[in-house]
């Protein structure tokens, strides 16, 4: 007597070995088995896509293999009205695998989240730093971004043997620096550290949409949609509004 689908299913789903499987139901005429080697040999295609994919993003670090430790860096919210500019520094392992890592504004937040969680358990070290927006109005956005990295790069707890940065090439720091443009796109360590920073910073918007309601913070994450345009001229600044940024809406 045949085996059932769900059968053959559960053996596709236990086993390690869908080749040989591939060939033992290669015969088999029902509809439904030949939809799941359809479906299986798909998901395998995907999957050596991704891992393709993934190792063009090791390409940098394979660069510097004679460096033990390899930190990224990025930030997230250099360009919002409301809200601090958050930075962050992963190092990961040489070996690590986190499938679908990717530049965190390429992915949906259900995905950074998951990818989040995923790269603090794997990381060797990360780091975050924050500039207020006090901070920002004091300094300018950009000086208030790099002292976002350096506080990163402190809170990693070991100093790293070179830093991939996503563009930019940070004042006041020693290690050796590499900017590449785009690298949130072209290096696993700086993606990570984007996801890093854009989770965590999301994740603070959430919480200051609580505190300060009205202005739909938890959406817009403090970005200048009409909504929250709108907000800030009906029922003015919050102090977590960067005044610099506000000036022609308030």
């Amino acid at each position: 007597m045949s085996k059932s689908i769900s059968e053959i299913k559960k053996e596709f789903e236990q086993t390690e070995d869908r080749a040989a499987l591939y060939i033992q139901y290669a015969e088999d005429k029902r509809a439904g088995v030949r939809n799941l080697i359809i479906k299986y040999q798909k998901q395998e295609q995907r999957l050596r896509a991704e891992r393709a994919r993934l190792d063009q993003m090791w390409s940098y670090e394979r660069q510097y293999a004679d460096c033990t430790y390899i930190c990224g860096i990025d930030e997230a919210g250099r360009g919002p009205l409301a809200g601090p500019v958050v930075a962050g520094a992963v190092i990961l392992p040489k070996d690590c695998e986190i499938l679908y890592l990717n530049d965190s504004k390429k992915l949906s937040a259900k995905k950074r989240e998951e990818l989040y969680e995923e790269i603090m358990e794997k990381a060797v070290a990360t780091g975050i730093g924050m500039a207020s927006p006090a901070r920002i109005d004091e300094i300018n956005i950009l000086q208030a971004t790099y002292e976002a990295m350096r506080t990163a790069i402190e809170q990693l707890g070991m100093t790293p043997d070179v830093l991939l940065n996503d563009a930019v090439t940070i004042p006041e720091i020693l290690i050796p620096q590499v900017p590449i443009i785009k690298g949130d796109a072209k290096s696993v360590s700086i993606a990570a550290s984007s996801i890093l920073a854009k989770v965590t910073r999301d994740r603070l918007m959430i919480q200051y949409d609580k505190i300060l309601s009205g202005y739909g913070f938890a959406q817009n994450k403090g970005y200048g949609s009409a909504e929250h345009i709108q907000a800030l001229k009906e029922l003015g600044p919050t102090p977590i509004h960067r005044k610099s940024f506000i000036k022609k809406f308030v």
